[in-house]
């Protein structure tokens, strides 16, 4: 029977590179991509499946996951990626599917040194351990800097055709990929990553996590939409920054998990949609309503009412323009 094993696919380049080098010795792989609230590279994950000729299963990131954001036991990055926990945490989920489709190991397009958080040495093998996949967890590209892994050890791997790369640099890696006949327009730039890295977006999540420790994952999803503005640390305020925001705004105001207030429309006005998340009495709506005031910028209609749905009714409140609410600042 051909040997076979998993890999972790991101859809970058080093992910393609780890299942190349494995295809090359005669070993079968499997595809397994991760989908969180925060992730990226679904599409091009499907796309590089196809290229290598690979079974890809796309996995949903389970309400667990939410708990790695929260609490992270290895820290957060500059931002509020949780690396080497959600690392961790698919390692976890891929040792589980290894076993279900009869896998002998797992393969990684981790780089020593290419990523600060998560991929020093120490970081990678306290990765493999609690994962419970030690020994069993295999990175193609850096495995000659690496301890020999069971397949290795084996014989099953051959560890003279794996390769010994460091440090963040591409050439090398790119120059592989050509070598394994990939044109330079299939091989991927580098990746925008994922959103809890960026500087911008990592003070909604911190700001969510201190204060709303009942939040789930419609809260972290809602992250992700408008303009947030806090009106005291139980309440905040979602301003939509374009018409797909505000349409994403009614959606999530109306799912079953949602966790809203109220939310408040234009009246005869073009302007923003508002979410409020929280206790929602009138200074709160009266707040919301002159956010939508200030964010709708130069309009010539006199906003004097906006639509309030709330508890599944629809009535007209008059605005109120706030000085507090021209003065707060958004998350």
């Amino acid at each position: 029977m051909q040997p076979k094993a998993v890999a972790l696919l991101s859809g970058g380049l080093d992910s393609i590179l780890a299942i190349r080098i494995i295809q090359q010795q005669g070993i079968e792989v499997e595809a397994l991509n991760f989908r969180t609230v925060f992730s990226c590279c679904q599409e091009t994950s499907s796309q590089v499946a196809r290229r290598l000729g690979v079974r890809l299963t796309v996995l949903n990131a389970d309400d667990d996951y939410i708990d790695v954001i929260r609490e992270p036991k290895f820290g957060y990055g500059r931002g509020a990626n949780p690396c080497i926990d959600c690392r961790i945490y698919m390692f976890e989920r891929g040792r589980q599917f290894m076993e279900q489709v009869g896998a002998s190991f797992i393969i990684s397009g981790e780089v020593v040194g290419q990523r600060p958080m998560s991929q020093k040495k120490r970081d990678l093998n306290a990765i493999s351990v609690h994962s419970d996949l030690d020994g069993k967890l295999l990175r193609p590209l850096s495995a000659k800097v690496l301890a020999p892994t069971e397949p290795e050890l084996s014989g099953l791997v051959d560890r003279e055709a794996l390769y010994g790369f460091t440090g963040r640099s591409r050439k090398g890696l790119i120059q592989l990929a050509r070598e394994f006949g990939f044109s330079d327009e299939e091989i991927p730039s580098p990746s925008t990553g994922c959103m809890l890295t960026e500087s911008t977006f990592a003070p909604r999540v911190h700001d969510l996590v201190k204060l709303d420790p009942e939040s789930g994952a419609w809260d972290f999803e809602l992250l992700k939409v408008g303009r947030h503005v806090r009106y005291d640390d139980a309440t905040k305020v979602i301003v939509g920054r374009r018409g797909s925001e505000n349409e994403t705004l009614e959606y999530l105001h109306t799912r079953a998990d949602s966790r809203s207030a109220a939310l408040l429309r234009p009246h005869i006005f073009s302007g923003p949609t508002a979410l409020i998340v929280g206790p929602a009495p009138d200074e709160v709506l009266d707040f919301a309503a002159s956010l939508m005031v200030r964010f709708a910028g130069d309009t010539r209609e006199d906003p004097e009412q906006v639509e309030l749905v709330q508890n599944g009714q629809m009535t007209l409140r008059p605005v109120e323009i706030l000085k507090e609410a021209g003065e707060a600042a958004t998350l």
